[in-house]
């Protein structure tokens, strides 16, 4: 693994992390989920370790932050974890998955591949269903939140909310609320409130009906989408939650659902089969990109 820095437009620069490089052909581009980073989620680097061991180079892609770490008690097991994004920006999504793109197309790979899982997915839907290049081949959405749902299920959604209206207010937005947002992660106040109100994410509303699917709608690439069976913020059924998805595609018959057994949404304990999926995946599209220019 690699630590690589990713300039963004804004001057801001993003630090993510790569295995393999640029002699290879192909590579996948991984946007992370919120509170997600190479050290705190043993899927990016699974992931990395076997697409470069088959000759595929692999990006984790962090945004803001989620590359640090943030020390915080976890009374529930009585032991200091660490975890990632404590403050992001979810008005500059677009540009952040666009940063990464062309960070892989100026290293001159032939095949991009952009995927992203959990709240990362809503990202590259985003990207992906608004902008005008065609530096992407494929996409692999792994994990979509369907946030008007999401902020239904999730423990401590209302007091957090509230106290993120209050810090603010006091012209603290930058304090980390003394809960923990969501039930798991610290985040700061400011980076609440732009979380609840980010409309660019809410691109998966299948479930609540809050939100839009021209997004995915207007993706000009084919891809796959991925989730395990035992998601639990998709009401209850994975692979329908993903079907209705596929179905809001332009062409969801060139697509693909794929259900991971016993998986749940952070593949806990199933990083390896979620690792041997996208390896197929990817050799999925080479095989099509071959066929279809012979």
């Amino acid at each position: 693994m690699e630590i690589i820095r990713v300039k963004t437009p804004r001057g801001l620069e993003l630090k993510g992390a790569m295995w393999g490089n640029n002699t290879m052909e192909t590579v996948v581009i991984t946007m992370s989920g919120i509170c997600s980073n190479v050290f705190q989620n043993d899927l990016l680097p699974a992931t990395g370790e076997l697409l470069s061991a088959n000759n595929i180079a692999y990006i984790a892609g962090h945004a803001m932050d989620a590359f640090s770490c943030f020390a915080y008690s976890d009374f529930s097991i009585g032991k200091q974890r660490n975890t990632g994004v404590v403050f992001d920006d979810f008005t500059v999504v677009y540009e952040d998955v666009e940063s990464y793109v062309k960070y892989a197309k100026e290293l001159g790979f032939k095949n991009i591949i952009l995927a992203g899982h959990s709240l990362g997915s809503n990202k590259i839907i985003h990207y992906l269903g608004n902008t005008p290049d065609d530096f992407v081949d494929y996409f692999i959405v792994s994990s979509p939140v369907d946030l008007g749902h999401w902020w239904t299920i999730m423990p401590n959604i209302d007091v957090c909310l509230k106290q993120a209206q209050e810090l603010v207010k006091q012209n603290r937005g930058e304090e980390i609320l003394p809960h923990l947002f969501g039930g798991f992660s610290p985040m700061s106040a400011n980076a609440v409130l732009d979380f609840y109100n980010a409309q660019n994410l809410k691109n998966c509303p299948v479930i609540s009906g809050d939100g839009e699917t021209n997004s995915l709608a207007s993706i000009k690439v084919n891809g796959a989408f991925v989730i395990g069976s035992k998601d639990s913020v998709v009401g209850g059924d994975p692979k329908g939650f993903m079907e209705n998805l596929n179905n809001c595609c332009k062409h969801p018959e060139q697509n693909r659902v794929i259900v991971v057994p016993e998986a749940s949404h952070i593949f806990y304990g199933k990083h390896k089969e979620y690792a041997s999926v996208i390896l197929e995946c990817v050799k999925n599209f080479m095989d099509t990109k071959v066929t279809v220019h012979n």
